[in-house]
């Protein structure tokens, strides 16, 4: 498809966001590519290692609003949008390969929780990592509420989610919410050798590891993700979400009142 990059090679699978003139926001079509791709990478023998990342100047702002047109919120991200967002993030946590986000530029709103919900993440120093959902009305989803917790504790996610305070790579990287940090001009190189690493590694053991780990520490994600479904639906038929995102796409600020 042509909003999605994709390229095999060296038994690395690399998907790129490719609408570099919306910030690599997400449309559903783009989003269930994303998920169908990776999993059918999942049963590839071929694939050792999955690179996520976006062109341009963003890694993706998040779920397109901009060119969702008018009406209530629910209409403007389109049907099954929860179901797609849930399904993307299982795909990437499920993955029996390690799945690497090459962070290289701002990652907001579902595409923050994707690239967090990614087993290595790899940022330049200019990127940022920001859950702006408070400010259209929204919660937190992506299974964000289950993975930033666990890695960086609640009150940080709290701040994260309740404040939509952006936190740049260096900040993030602080936290221990993203594994590498790089320098703009070094960024390429350090994903690359990360991948190098990942390829040449032993795959069952890197399998099994992923697992454990992620048994550990998320063990309460499909939880989380069908409580944040659930509550999400829920608020996007609210007025408080309607006016959110109108006011974002007209570059206002909203008028919550609790409806």
């Amino acid at each position: 498809m042509p909003d999605l990059d994709v390229d095999l090679s060296d038994s690395v699978l690399r998907l790129r966001l490719n609408r570099p003139e919306v910030l690599n926001a997400l449309s559903g079509d783009l989003a269930r590519g994303l998920a169908e791709t990776l999993e059918l990478a999942n049963s590839r023998d071929d694939v050792r290692v999955v690179v996520l990342t976006g062109t341009g100047r963003a890694f993706s702002s998040g779920a397109d609003l901009g060119s969702a047109g008018d009406g209530r919120a629910e209409d403007r991200l389109g049907p099954g949008a929860m179901d797609v967002a849930t399904r993307l993030i299982r795909a990437v946590v499920a993955s029996d390969k390690p799945v690497v986000a090459a962070v290289n530029g701002i990652a907001a709103g579902v595409s923050c929780s994707l690239a967090l919900a990614c087993d290595l993440i790899v940022a330049r120093e200019s990127a940022r990592f920001l859950l702006p959902f408070a400010r259209v009305g929204l919660m937190i989803d992506g299974g964000a509420s289950a993975t930033v917790a666990a890695a960086i504790g609640r009150p940080r996610a709290m701040r994260m989610g309740l404040l939509a305070e952006p936190l740049s790579a260096a900040e993030a990287f602080e936290a221990g919410l993203i594994t590498h940090l790089s320098t703009d001009d070094e960024f390429e190189a350090e994903v690359e050798a990360v991948v190098e690493q990942l390829r040449a590694g032993p795959p069952l053991a890197q399998t099994a590891t992923k697992r454990a780990i992620n048994a550990a520490t998320l063990a309460h994600l499909d939880a989380a993700l069908e409580r944040e479904h659930r509550s999400q639906e829920l608020l996007l038929r609210t007025e408080d979400a309607s006016e959110g995102i109108a006011a974002f796409t007209e570059g206002r600020s909203p008028t919550f009142r609790g409806d």
